[in-house]
């Protein structure tokens, strides 16, 4: 890579400690469990991922993680770069791949790198001061093909682990220090790009609806 891309890596925050008044599963208002109240609850302390006041539930982005916002498609064709426990969540027909805290800032020289910045591509990268929001806690949908993913709602593909550090597991630059083990940041840009260039052209080179509509039936 032309010239040396650094990126300072992010000290995990401490999770919030627990108060020995709050229940297991956090409850609402009425006395009754509030799913929204459990999953803000098990962001913030069982995984030390800071979130915003309000609905729907959104973590920030940047402290310990970024994101890679792709289609669906492409982001199913950079899951061979991720280890099992790299986090990705789906959004309707998009996917998000967490990755290195600071990856966002070093996405534009990244593409550049690999000869893909001069194009237009369908990909978003969610870095310091940004937000995402919170997909359900695992078990409350299936991601695949459940209801919520129809509907719009974030769901886990692959959900993260309380009580393991998730940098150790998010894609980052090979020359980060203190990283070593982790998937390679560049491998995944690479295909994520690919694909998302693969899925414009077919797009760009698909009839429209009225075209289609216009075209004369053929009768043998």
């Amino acid at each position: 890579m032309a010239g040396t891309v650094s990126m300072t890596s992010t000290v995990p925050l401490p999770r919030r400690p627990v108060d020995p008044e709050t229940p297991a599963r956090p409850d609402g208002p009425d006395g009754r469990p509030d799913p929204d109240v459990r999953a803000r609850h098990w962001y913030e302390n069982d995984l030390g991922w800071p979130t915003v006041p309000g609905r729907p539930l959104r973590l920030v982005t940047g402290v310990r993680f970024d994101v890679l916002d792709v289609p669906a498609e492409a982001g199913a064709a950079a899951l061979r770069h991720l280890v099992p426990d790299s986090p990705v969540a789906r959004r309707g027909d998009r996917m998000r791949l967490l990755v290195a805290a600071g990856s966002a800032e070093e996405l534009p020289e990244v593409l550049d790198w690999l000869e893909w910045g001069a194009l237009a591509l369908d990909l978003r990268a969610l870095g310091t001061g940004g937000l995402m929001q919170a997909p359900l806690l695992p078990g409350r949908a299936c991601a695949g093909d459940g209801a919520d993913a129809a509907e719009g709602a974030a769901v886990w593909l692959r959900p993260p682990s309380p009580g393991c550090e998730v940098e150790a597991s998010l894609p980052a630059l090979p020359a980060m220090e203190g990283l070593g083990g982790t998937p390679d940041l560049v491998r995944l840009v690479d295909t994520v790009a690919a694909q998302c260039h693969r899925v414009r052209l077919r797009r760009a080179s698909a009839p429209s609806p009225a075209c289609r509509r216009n075209q004369p039936l053929a009768f043998s």
